[in-house]
């Protein structure tokens, strides 16, 4: 009876011991994983990123304009086309 006891029971000890050496043998693969994440931008973040730069420039290119506008409106003789910042440009040098 005592057999049978310690044969049922030692599953259920054991459990413990095999998940400890489980987390404990997968740590240097979770730690050098999340390096890698930190490290490198995904799609979603590089489009993110990307489109806070062009609304930036789109917003520069507004203040901009709208002073360029206001110059002209107070003296139209010396008005000639926007020169200016545009948004464009810095999409195209990208």
């Amino acid at each position: 009876m005592r057999k049978f006891a310690i044969v049922t029971l030692l599953p259920l000890l054991s459990g413990g011991c095999l998940s400890t050496v489980g987390s404990v043998v997968t740590a240097p693969v979770r730690v050098a994983g999340k390096a890698v994440d930190w490290t490198t931008t995904s799609q979603s973040e590089a489009d993110r990123n990307y489109g806070k730069k062009m609304r930036k420039a789109e917003e520069r290119e507004g203040r901009e304009r709208r002073a360029w506008q206001k110059a002209c409106n107070k003296d139209p003789a010396n008005c000639g086309p926007y020169d200016g910042y545009r948004a464009d440009e810095a999409r195209r040098n990208r």
